[in-house]
């Protein structure tokens, strides 16, 4: 029982299976594929031995077959050769034979000349006769002789040989070139000559078609056709064989133009202009001045030329990448410096070449520029490959918060944009297409401004910005972020981008050679960068006006959408009811002392934000001064409170808002800002006013004090205003004051017509700010 149990658990030796059996049932299908894939690769390796020898043994078979059929075609022309000698020597023994003939016959006579005395005379009169006239099998042999030699040159490929036989036997048989000669013996020898001229011409055809034929070579075969009198099929020959030149420059150069997509242009142009110089030069050379061939060179280079523009908007690179911009502009620049060298020549090709160039660089103008529109107001993508000039980061950075840098980014990338797709202009294209990128550019600066616009708070008036809301990835909300918005607009459009233009522009114009045509472009070219600057500030103006509008109109309503200026404080006092009266030193109403202190605020702020630009911040003061005055002006609401009947009127409300509109002048020439206009407007409203008063019965002789004293008191008010400010004393202003309603009690009527020309807000926000540059024009001289 012990041993059974034993070999249970230890099985005897003979039940082991083999290892290549395990190998062979557990083997996975992984390695039976990689056995089956090498047997089949080295099957397939046999099969390409196999292939390569039979394909070394046909290609060697085939350059004997070549060689045989050269040797068997020279073997072809000797035995041509052999024929013609074999047929001159029967033709020799031809003549031998007749003469033998003849001599014989001739001998026979001699022999019977005593017997036939009486017919020596006749015989020699025959004899005479056949030496005078030969025979008609004499002069066919002749011409077979000749019709035979040529048929041996023509063999031999010696064709100008060839060509001066038959010129000679022209000039020999005039009636060859007649169309008189009747017999059918001549006929039959001229169509033969007509037939080994057309022989002629064959040979002549083929040489001027064969692919490598040198310049000499078919120079030759051109001037033998003429003088075969094919001159328009010579000409064929000429510009097909031109032509097919310049495809084999062409096939040869294609690689090239994926490796320097830039510059391919360039090289394109000279091999095409190249060969239609080439052209017309050997055209003149053959044929002479002929215009009829003149003008199919002209025809064949306008082809040649629309084929090249073809070529180049096939093989540049994509339209809206800044490569094919360089591409576009080194076409122009290359191809019409080309077309002015052919003008030598007397070929005026510019204005063809212009016509068809222009509608491909406006789609890579265009194309181009809505890359970059997309590149600008994608302000929150950062692109780090962009690097700009030091002087545009120095310039834009001093507007940097220290919450946000996507402003800055984004007049740099704007600037950057710029001056990338400026630097890819070339003379000649800035010449042609100068005003076609300004305007564009125009149209970028436009599309800029209008997203500065969406950052600034308070809803748009225009309702072309609604598409820009996606692109909108900062907004400012302090009056530091608001002014910083102003500043970069400001340093772009002043500081930045006409300098960088014009230079670029100037550098342009110099290149080019001095001539009266350069003169007319360099003054339109003027005229164009003025008034692109012009633009440029319009769209300024836009930002900078949406800003002073919104500001104001901030301070003007209370979140409560009531209105801080209305005309209640000049009737019953202020908002709080308090009745309105005079004492000994009175100041202007509180809605004004608070707009002198949100301006003072703003001043110094935009002293800090907008350091050094003095011009902007003289201008943006007073544009928010001159806003105030202009909303007071339309508000119809406000004007309409005075024209109540019902409403009860005082001269203190008179006296009051003119203090007001005095009060708002002397800040702006207290501040040292223009005030020319404020002024204006200013005026404007004190006859308004004093004429409704005047209307309800107001007499303003009785109400009203002098000038002086409203001067003197806004001067007043504003040094105790600053004076509660800082807890100092204040300086007096010492500026000239401004009399704003002299004559208006004498004749207010005439005075409302001259004081000023602003009737709307329209059209304070397209006024000029060149009309604002210099605060002491509108100071020194009003008054």
């Amino acid at each position: 029982m012990e041993s059974s149990e034993e070999d249970d658990d230890f099985p005897s030796i003979e039940s082991i299976t083999p290892q290549s059996k395990i190998d062979s049932l557990y083997q996975s299908e992984t390695e039976k594929g990689i056995r089956k894939l090498c047997c089949e690769l080295l099957d397939l390796k046999d099969a390409v031995e196999n292939l390569s020898g039979n394909m070394q043994t046909k290609y060697l078979a085939f350059l004997r077959m070549t060689e045989e059929v050269v040797e068997m075609d020279h073997e072809l022309v000797e035995l041509r050769k052999h024929i013609s000698a074999q047929g001159i020597l029967v033709q020799d023994l031809m003549t031998g034979v007749c003469r033998e003939i003849e001599e014989w016959s001739r001998n026979t006579d001699n022999s019977d000349k005593e017997a036939n005395d009486n017919n020596d005379n006749a015989q020699q009169d025959v004899q005479i006769f056949e030496l005078q006239h030969p025979s008609p099998n004499g002069i066919d042999d002749q011409k077979e002789l000749f019709l035979e030699k040529i048929d041996v040159l023509l063999a031999e490929h010696k064709v100008e040989e060839a060509l001066e036989l038959i010129d000679a036997e022209e000039r020999n048989h005039v009636e060859l070139n007649s169309s008189g000669d009747t017999s059918t013996e001549g006929s039959v020898y001229k169509a033969s000559l007509l037939e080994k001229k057309a022989m002629l011409e064959d040979q002549l055809i083929a040489i001027a078609e064969q692919p490598l034929v040198c310049v000499p070579e078919l120079r030759k075969a051109l001037s033998s056709l003429i003088r075969l009198g094919k001159g328009h099929l010579a000409h064929q020959l000429l510009l097909k064989s031109y032509g097919s030149r310049l495809q084999k420059s062409i096939e040869a150069f294609l690689p090239s133009c994926s490796v320097c997509p830039k510059t391919f242009p360039a090289t394109l142009s000279r091999l095409f202009f190249s060969i239609i110089s080439s052209t017309t030069k050997e055209s003149g050379l053959i044929f002479g001045d002929n215009p009829v061939y003149t003008n199919r060179v002209v025809q064949w280079a306008e082809w040649e030329i629309e084929y090249f523009v073809r070529f180049v908007k096939e093989n540049a690179p994509s339209s809206d990448t800044v490569s094919a911009l360089r591409a576009a502009c080194n076409c122009v620049q290359a191809s019409l410096n080309y077309c002015s060298l052919l003008e030598s020549q007397g070929l005026k090709l510019s204005k063809l070449l212009l016509v068809l160039l222009r509608p491909y660089v406006g789609e890579v103008l265009e194309l181009n520029f809505r890359r970059a529109r997309r590149m600008v107001l994608d302000l929150a993508e950062v692109n780090e490959s962009m690097s700009s000039s030091p002087h545009y980061v120095s310039s834009l950075s001093a507007f940097s918060t220290s919450s946000d840098s996507v402003l800055v980014e984004s007049g740099v990338r704007f600037m950057y944009i710029v001056e990338d797709m400026l630097e890819q202009l070339t003379p000649l294209a800035v010449l042609h297409f100068g005003g076609n990128v300004l305007n564009r550019i125009s149209q970028l600066f436009d599309k800029y401004m209008d997203a500065l616009i969406k950052a600034l708070p308070g809803p748009s008036d225009d309702d072309n910005l609604t598409e820009l809301k996606e692109f909108v990835a900062f907004r400012a909300e302090t009056d530091s972020e608001q002014l910083a918005i102003l500043g970069v607009a400001f340093t772009i459009s002043d500081e930045l981008l006409p300098p960088n233009v014009s230079k670029m522009w100037s550098s342009k114009n110099e290149s080019k050679e001095p001539g009266s045509e350069n003169m007319v472009a360099n003054a339109s070219t003027a005229v164009e960068l003025k008034d692109w600057k012009r633009h440029l500030q319009h769209s300024f103006d836009k930002l900078r006006d949406h800003f002073c509008r919104q500001y104001i109109l901030t301070f003007i309503y209370s979140r409560a959408g009531k209105t801080r200026l209305n005309a209640q404080i000049y009737l019953n006092g202020d908002e709080d009811g308090e009745d309105l009266y005079w004492d000994s030193d009175p100041l202007p109403s509180l809605p004004f002392q608070a707009l002198f202190a949100k301006l003072q605020q703003l001043a110094t702020v935009a002293g800090d934000v907008l350091l050094g630009k003095d011009k902007l911040q003289k201008i943006l003061l007073a544009r928010l001064t001159e806003t105030v005055v202009m909303w007071l002006s339309d508000e119809q609401e406000f004007w309409g409170v005075f024209e109540d009947e019902s409403i009860p009127i005082k001269p203190l409300g008179l006296q009051q808002l003119i203090l007001d509109m005095h009060f708002t002048v002397e800040i702006a020439r207290f501040a040292g800002y223009p005030s020319r206009h404020v002024h204006q407007i200013a005026s404007a409203i004190i006859a308004r006013a004093i004429r409704t008063f005047s209307g309800r019965g107001v007499d303003p002789q009785s109400a009203l004090p002098e000038d002086e004293w409203f001067v003197e008191t806004a001067k007043s008010a504003i040094n105790k205003l600053l004076l509660g400010a800082s807890g100092s004393e204040a300086s007096e202003a010492d500026e000239e004051h401004i009399v704003l309603h002299d004559e208006i009690i004498s004749d207010s009527d005439d005075t409302t017509s001259s004081l000023s020309t602003v009737e709307s807000y329209e059209s304070f926000a397209s006024a000029s700010m060149g009309e604002l540059d210099s605060p002491s024009d509108s100071t020194d001289h009003e008054g």
